[in-house]
């Protein structure tokens, strides 16, 4: 058996339905295992371990009796801070925000809840969610397990942190241009960003979708049956559906499955990078499919039309704050939504349609194929004190030319490890479907997952001196 935090959610569930394990025993190493971790890694905020043990020992006398409260009954599961819970403060990755309490649980925190998971932490993140860095004015730096050195990504970063590290195997985060699954590129995980309104959100927003992180598909599907449960706060959210997300691989016979490798603008893919999709691609036509390289979504109007609104409505929050609160914002984030300042409501509001032009760009590509291959990220690293791949405020949205418009088009998307570079960084391959075809993405995820195998090692704490 691999070492207790190495388990899948599926693994840990059979060990205690069959008594082989408690989650007390359970909870007693992850803590001890996340003590080693967390001073490196800066992965978790509102971690509390006593909490933890508790609900465990609650969990293992249901356990006991044959009636757990739920599927998830001692599952520890993470939660990104921007999800509310209960009673816990939402600083959204600043130093400017008043700390208040939050009042209720997210749609995505009541439905793990009810599921019988444990809260075992809410999960770090960039001041507002702006970044795709673990570089925040509130939290600690927050570090790539694989290399210390490096980025884990963001702006879902603890969450990608924590399940690379084996902090449990159920991770929450959100995405409004590719938050979940950047980091899990990045951190070689299992990133879905399903289709918009499939998991309710509170607040809901354009684009805005929670999502698992996990080390395995058949993880995130589980979590998918749950998270996609019905929740009347989300206006956005799509019609109660009774899908299948018992997963199995997908027949890739006689698809047409676009490959993308030219994100229209912004960062080209790395050679390594470009290696790694191309093999994966390889993988499909070798099974069957139809391979039909297509062009680019974005261009450079459309990406820097969006970097103006999103300038514009950061800066509509910012530039209220006293100034003593203003000084406080990550200076970088700071300096990038202060832009906002002379963007015209005109100019705003062409920003925001470009995201109407995405969703009709999509759209007409998904006329010609099924599915859709392309990177994840276009650099496997950067540093892990920088705010972006660029590091420049003038230019920080040019890493998300292949994940920002299935996020416009309400498209669901996936991100799964595909290899890694000479220097041992991970290499995220990412599969797109049409809307609603959830479970379809998930099934080609499984697909290559099972032709790619499952990855040999995960990182380990650095050893105490």
């Amino acid at each position: 058996m691999p070492p207790l935090h190495d388990l899948s959610a599926v693994e840990l569930l059979a060990l205690y339905r069959s008594h082989q394990l408690s989650p007390v025993e359970y909870f007693d190493h992850l803590i001890a295992h996340i003590e080693r971790w967390e001073p490196h890694l800066g992965a978790l905020y509102a971690h509390d371990p006593q909490r933890a043990r508790e609900q465990a020992r609650r969990s293992e006398a249901r356990w006991v009796r044959c009636a757990p409260c739920g599927e998830l009954d001692g599952v520890p599961v993470t939660i990104k801070e921007l999800i509310a819970t209960c009673g816990d403060p939402i600083p959204q990755g600043s130093a400017a925000t008043l700390l208040q309490p939050a009042a209720a649980d997210a749609p995505p925190a009541a439905r793990m809840s009810e599921a019988g998971a444990i809260l075992l932490g809410k999960t770090t993140v960039p001041d507002f969610g702006m970044l795709s860095s673990g570089l925040s004015s509130f939290h600690a730096l927050a570090r790539n397990p694989w290399d210390l050195r490096m980025n884990p990504g963001g702006s879902s970063a603890g969450a990608a942190c924590a399940a690379a590290a084996g902090y449990g195997p159920l991770h929450i985060g959100t995405d409004i241009g590719g938050s979940v699954r950047l980091p899990a590129g990045w951190c070689a995980l299992v990133g879905f960003k399903p289709s918009l309104g499939r998991i309710p959100v509170d607040p809901y927003y354009t684009g805005r979708c929670a999502g698992p992180m996990t080390r395995t598909l058949d993880d995130a599907a589980l979590m998918m049956r749950h998270l996609s449960r019905p929740d009347w706060r989300d206006a956005t959210g799509l019609p109660p559906a009774e899908l299948d997300w018992q997963i199995l691989p997908a027949d890739v016979r006689g698809l047409r499955i676009g490959l993308q490798l030219d994100p229209g603008c912004g960062l080209q893919p790395e050679a390594e990078v470009r290696a790694a999709i191309e093999a994966a691609t390889r993988r499909f036509a070798d099974a069957g499919a139809e391979i039909i390289e297509v062009r680019p979504i974005l261009d450079r109007q459309l990406l820097d039309g969006l970097d103006k609104f999103w300038r514009a409505r950061l800066w509509a929050e910012l530039e209220n704050l006293p100034a003593e609160r203003q000084a406080k914002v990550l200076p970088y984030i700071f300096q990038w939504a202060e832009g906002g300042a002379s963007v015209s409501g005109a100019d705003a509001v062409r920003g925001f349609n470009r995201t109407f032009e995405m969703r009709r760009r999509a759209a007409e590509q998904f006329q010609e194929i099924d599915f859709l291959l392309s990177p994840t990220n276009q650099v496997a690293s950067f540093p892990a004190e920088w705010a972006s791949p660029t590091n420049d405020p003038a230019l920080p949205f040019e890493h998300i030319g292949f994940t920002v418009p299935w996020n416009m088009s309400e498209q669901p998307a996936l991100s799964i490890n595909c290899g890694f570079t000479a220097s041992g960084m991970p290499i995220g391959l990412q599969i797109v479907g049409p809307r609603f075809a959830d479970v379809d993405v998930l099934s080609l995820g499984k697909a290559f997952e099972l032709w790619r195998g499952p990855l040999a090692h995960w990182p380990q704490p650095p050893r105490a001196d």
